[in-house]
């Protein structure tokens, strides 16, 4: 691979990065192609459910700024962190690792979800977004039900 492309990939996820830092969804959406490949490896039956509606396939830039806009709501901003460990470029590929420290608004639980995130770049422009998270952390923290009943004891 070219250091070329090495070299533009690593700017446009470290650009990303500290956009998805910001928290503006459509300063975000803009840096992803009009179409993408996003992906989240969550049960397909689990897709979009109440709790957690954000977690979904998109394709569109909308669908993007979307989700982060989905994201905000659902956590508690002022209560999140996230820890990047690794970013491992190959061309048009990258992988960043790391660790999300959040907060769900709806039980004010809060959690720790490793992930890895393999993104492509090609013009300049996220074109793959794959997530690969700790989802049972997720859904323990968004889990009502568990909330009501160790309210109950």
């Amino acid at each position: 691979m070219s250091n070329i492309a090495t070299s533009a990939t690593r700017t446009v996820v470290e650009e990303l990065l500290r956009r998805i830092g910001s928290g503006d969804a459509d300063t975000i959406s803009a840096i992803y192609a009009p179409v993408s490949d996003w992906k989240l490896d969550w049960p397909d039956n689990e897709h979009g459910r109440t709790e957690t509606p954000w977690i979904r396939h998109r394709a569109t830039r909308a669908d993007v700024a979307e989700h982060y806009r989905e994201v905000s709501r659902h956590h508690l901003p002022e209560q999140n962190e996230t820890v990047i460990e690794r970013i491992l470029i190959d061309g048009p590929d990258a992988v960043v690792l790391g660790e999300i420290r959040q907060t769900a608004r709806p039980t004010g639980r809060a959690y720790r979800a490793r992930f890895a995130l393999h993104l492509t770049v090609e013009n300049d422009l996220v074109t793959r977004h794959h997530v690969y998270e700790d989802s049972l952390a997720v859904a323990q923290a968004f889990d009502t039900q568990a909330t009501e009943n160790s309210d109950a004891r």
